[in-house]
């Protein structure tokens, strides 16, 4: 039996992105008032994805708790819907999206600090905050995980998915080049346009290999956890 059960820690969860996203927004840096706001940056929109990924754990865990039992079969159909949702939004933007945040982050911290989080923010994001947006969301997804199994969508449909986020991400980033004169984030500024091609190439087949990461990673840990439970005798 789990010490803690596992809706519980969906809301504890919610309720901590919920404060990191206050706080965040109530941070008065110049990089919020210029063009894009917080938007521009993934750590930003990563937060949003899994606030709203945790907010629909949550919700399906009332209404799961609210059809236990009363037989509604629109009910069962909507819950459905919402177990579906929950899984995608796993599957395609809360774990790929999680993780490349958390690892992309801390490689070009340790090798250069101000090419992705110039100590100046130091004076405006306190350390908790920025172990908020940088560090926890790996373990939060991993928990998340384990505790609950997620039907993947497709392959084929989720790499899809998964594209599409990420080339839309990176034309958002080049838009507000085009309309500032300046990149979202600083290194970009120090390479030539045929290494930032190769970046944005990487980062797009980065984002696909850990979309297949997690898949393998659900299916290991729940095959796993079915291969180990006892079977019943007949």
């Amino acid at each position: 039996m789990a010490l803690v059960p596992c809706q519980v820690l969906r809301v504890a969860i919610l309720l901590s992105y919920c404060s990191i996203l206050c706080n965040y927004k109530a941070i008065e840096m110049p990089s919020h008032q210029t063009y894009g706001g917080s938007w521009k940056f993934l750590t930003f929109i990563d937060l949003v994805i899994q606030a709203v990924f945790f907010g629909i754990c949550v919700l399906t865990d009332l209404s799961s708790l609210l059809t236990r039992g009363s037989g509604n079969q629109e009910q069962e159909r909507q819950l459905k819907k919402l177990i579906s949702l929950r899984d995608w939004m796993l599957a395609v933007l809360a774990f790929p999206v999680g993780v490349f945040v958390v690892a992309v982050f801390w490689i070009i911290y340790a090798y250069d600090r101000e090419m992705i989080y110039p100590k100046l923010l130091d004076n405006f994001i306190p350390g908790w905050l920025n172990h908020g947006m940088h560090t926890t969301v790996l373990p939060f997804i991993l928990i998340e995980m384990r505790t609950s199994h997620h039907a993947y969508p497709s392959r084929s449909s989720g790499l899809a998915a998964i594209c599409t986020f990420s080339v839309g991400y990176i034309l958002w980033v080049c838009w507000i080049h085009h309309v500032t004169g300046m990149w979202v984030y600083p290194f970009l500024e120090h390479i030539g346009p045929g290494a930032r091609i190769v970046f944005f190439g990487s980062t797009t087949i980065l984002m696909n290999f850990l979309y297949l990461l997690g898949e393998v990673l659900n299916s290991y840990i729940w095959d796993t956890q079915r291969t180990a439970e006892p079977r019943n005798p007949m």
